[in-house]
């Protein structure tokens, strides 16, 4: 038994399989091991080739279709790829040219189910045509073991994508008897049929505690729109978005940024009150990720029919809800940013915080940092 040791790249096991295929070793009598770049091999072709010899040494060729299976299947983490890629180039080389034409060949076999886990990952939805032919031209397409998939697979891509798209509006998630599904929100251009609809939602189970929804707030066409986190206590009960404590700090911030708060429109990211009873009190708890993906319809269709110059998130919720949840509110607030739902975003506090300050002088502080992010909002809105 010979054994070959190497760093396990294609480009290493070629050049010894290259070698081997020439001393005539079959592949029975090799025992292929990979090693690392900090431990030497055991190199049975370490020796020098001689520089010339009595017979040139014999060539051999193989399909462009192997090489291209064994580039693919050499990326693989099993080490047994390496003696099956090697006894497949054996039997090319010594008589069976065609061995991949045998599709229930045990060593072909493979061919078909890499043509199965393409199949299988192919994502339609990712698809892009001209970065495919950029990294490799269609005309070597046919070397590839999967090529005879791809014509099908785009054509295909459009249905798929549309089946995954209703597969995924029709997600139910389950826990201790409650569900969480996306909001039904209708396709209209009328703030006023949304609302309507939104009074009826039963998306997530916050309806079954909350005395009613609380929808956004305003006009169509608002420059600014303000998003918070969900309504408070007040809000609840009166059904208006900010108008409890931290709606009136709100209010105030925004008169002196130079906003009138008539002109913006305000809303939250979740429509109904999230609380846990404290003696008589309601107290606020934080919205789940599924309360937030369930009422998640709700704020794309005020968006779509809002259609603000700039959108103002208000605390991490509301931020992370359009950025995702490693967003930090404190590394980006007070910036322009661009995000896939709308153009323009300007992140900062919820003026909630600014009461939850420890002292009067952090609170000046904080409520000047938040004017002065309004103002950011304003001014990129005006620059439209």
């Amino acid at each position: 038994m010979k054994q070959i040791s190497f760093l396990p790249t294609f480009g290493n096991w070629k050049k010894a399989a290259r070698r081997a295929l020439r001393e005539g070793i079959s592949p029975n009598e090799i025992a292929w091991e990979e090693i690392g770049e900090d431990r030497p091999g055991l190199h049975l072709f370490e020796e020098a080739e001689p520089e010339t010899t009595a017979k040139a040494a014999p060539e051999f060729r193989v399909p462009k279709r192997f090489l291209a299976l064994a580039k693919l299947v050499a990326l693989h983490r099993q080490p047994t790829r390496w003696p099956l890629l090697y006894r497949l180039l054996w039997r090319l080389t010594h008589g069976e040219s065609h061995l991949l034409e045998i599709s229930i060949d045990p060593d072909v076999a493979m061919e078909e189910l890499w043509r199965t886990y393409y199949a299988n990952i192919f994502n339609p939805a990712r698809v892009k045509v001209r970065a495919m032919q950029a990294e490799m031209p269609k005309k070597y397409w046919r070397n590839l073991p999967e090529a005879t998939l791809i014509p099908s697979l785009l054509h295909e891509a459009p249905q798929r994508v549309e089946s995954m798209m209703k597969k995924s509006a029709a997600k139910i998630a389950v826990q201790d008897g409650d569900e969480w599904r996306p909001a039904p929100a209708p396709k209209t251009s009328s703030l006023t049929t949304l609302r309507e609809a939104a009074a009826h939602c039963t998306a997530c189970p916050l309806y079954k505690n909350a005395t009613q929804t609380v929808f956004g707030e305003g006009r169509k066409g608002a420059a600014l729109m303000l998003l918070g986190e969900q309504p408070g206590d007040q809000e609840d009960l009166t059904g208006k978005p900010f108008i409890g404590p931290a709606g009136q700090l709100l209010n105030r911030a925004l008169e002196e940024a130079g906003i009138d708060r008539d002109a913006v429109y305000v809303t939250n990211t979740v429509k109904h009150f999230k609380w846990e009873p404290r003696g008589k009190r309601r107290i606020h708890q934080k919205p789940s990720s599924r309360d937030i993906a369930a009422c998640r319809p709700w704020l794309e269709a005020e968006l779509r029919v809002v259609r603000p110059d700039v959108l103002v998130c208000l605390g991490s919720t509301a931020s992370q809800a359009i950025f995702g949840s490693s967003f930090r509110v404190t590394k980006e607030r007070g910036k322009v940013l661009e995000s896939e739902l709308t153009p323009r975003v300007v992140t900062t506090v919820h003026p909630s915080s600014l009461l939850r300050q420890p002292d009067e002088e952090s609170r000046r502080r904080e409520y000047a940092l938040f004017v002065a992010d309004l103002g950011v909002a304003l001014r990129a809105a005006e620059e439209k």
